[in-house]
């Protein structure tokens, strides 16, 4: 099947997104030559090594807490935080407890 993407005026409910969680599901949500828009699911635990994406992200927990490392610090973002990295920051994260993350992809357009 298909993923599904959220359509221009479509309401996208956020309030429900963690309910799956331990059915460790990521989801693109929107996706056009502007922007991407993913749901994260990073069990406690899981450990998504060093990256980098070539344009600004940022990166909102919905649920749960993550372990995220990058410009030189390891910080912890909480349930209702969100931080900004600007293209090409190597970067890695960890779940520390079971989390829902929302990522968006800026890209030039």
């Amino acid at each position: 099947m298909a993923t599904h993407h959220a359509a221009p005026g479509e309401i996208v409910d956020l309030a429900h997104w963690a309910d799956d969680l331990h059915y460790e599901k990521t989801k693109a949500i929107i996706e056009t030559e502007e922007i991407e828009l993913a749901r994260l699911v990073i069990p406690r635990g899981k450990m998504l090594p060093n990256h980098k994406v070539s344009a600004p992200i940022i990166i909102q927990c919905i649920k749960g807490d993550i372990e995220f490392t990058a410009m030189g610090t390891t910080q912890e973002l909480h349930s209702g935080q969100l931080f900004y990295l600007n293209p090409g920051e190597p970067h890695s994260l960890k779940g520390v407890e079971d989390a829902v993350i929302l990522l968006t992809i800026l890209f030039a357009g």
